[in-house]
């Protein structure tokens, strides 16, 4: 599918290093070792960096994916994001694309079932880094999120943060363990993981200074904490401090997805991170009242905004009267 022309202000591309065809099972109940009648299934393309782009283009913006695909799966997933309107910048490989599959009660914490995926050369792997290359410009926004193939050193992270980096594009990086950490390392804008990546990564047991750690190199850096909120430390040396949105229950997954589509959308718009960070509450709690991860609903946000103190002129959903916050 060919990537449309570049629009006026800043474009939004997201990578999806290790992308799947995402099964949800919604059940009665979760049991092991006992036949589960499934009451619904869902496919559909996923892996964090398409759940980014899903929730942007809900947002409003045109966010241009960008993923190396193999086999039925990964045909499956470039036709199905074409027909959802979501530009595609396909690389393909010559190994099969993964599947995850999430099992759903509404009682339990949802179960995940990930494969790891495909180990992908290193010339596929540099012919991811030259699609980021070819389609980044100065000013735009490069979402890397999820995780990384098997067998992806820390150097292969830094290619491709440096990839975009070399066009004047600025680099937010969702993932765990150690590619977060060369994200870090390599120079990304923004770096971000929930608290048990974030100190399992650098190997300790303060939130803090793993904060610290992460922001040595001059990113900032977001910690989401589930029910407690987020922080954010800006290169500076400062934390920023965000409660969670009070009154939200449901399905949690894919709500830091939404919450980095929310933190990105608001800062191409050139917002303060510091409202930004809000914005990302926000829509990580719209995500939570979604019964599946990527989707939420852009009429919540406005009242959702008012429960920490955001305006509704602060929105990141775009003007216009169809959007329009009431």
């Amino acid at each position: 599918m060919n990537v449309p022309a570049r629009q006026t202000g800043p474009r939004i591309l997201t990578v999806t290093p290790n992308p799947a065809i995402d099964i949800t099972y919604t059940v009665g109940r979760q049991t092991l070792g006992e036949t589960v009648r499934v009451a619904d299934v869902r496919r559909r393309p996923g892996g964090k960096g398409l759940n980014v782009a899903r929730v942007l283009r809900t947002l409003g913006r045109d966010a241009t994916s960008l993923q190396p695909l193999g086999g039925d799966a990964g045909d499956w997933i470039a036709r199905t994001l074409a027909a959802d309107g979501i530009p595609v910048a396909p690389c393909r490989i010559a190994g099969e694309t993964r599947t995850t599959v999430a099992i759903v009660d509404g009682i339990a914490h949802p179960t995940l079932f990930a494969e790891p995926g495909p180990r992908v050369t290193a010339r596929e792997w540099a012919g991811l880094c030259e699609t980021v290359s070819r389609n980044a410009g100065p000013g735009d926004w490069v979402v890397v999120a999820g995780s990384f193939p098997p067998g992806i050193a820390a150097t292969d992270v830094g290619a491709l943060i440096l990839a975009a980096r070399s066009r004047g594009a600025r680099v937010v990086v969702d993932t765990s363990g150690p590619p977060l950490l060369a994200a870090a390392a390599a120079g990304a804008a923004i770096v971000k993981a929930n608290e048990q990546e974030m100190r399992d990564a650098v190997g300790g047991t303060d939130t803090h200074e793993a904060l610290a750690q992460l922001g040595r190199h001059g990113s900032d850096v977001v910690v989401s904490r589930g029910s407690r909120g987020a922080a954010m430390r800006l290169a500076d040396g400062t934390v920023h401090e965000q409660i969670a949105v009070p009154g939200v229950h449901g399905n949690p997954t894919g709500a830091g997805d939404a919450a980095t589509a929310g933190l990105v959308a608001a800062l191409a718009d050139g917002r303060d991170p510091i409202i930004a960070l809000r914005w990302a509450a926000v829509c990580g709690a719209a995500a939570v009242l979604s019964a599946v991860a990527g989707e939420l609903d852009p009429a919540l946000l406005p009242e959702l905004g008012t429960r920490i103190g955001l305006a509704a002129d602060s929105s990141p959903l775009p003007a216009g009267p169809e959007r329009s916050p009431s």
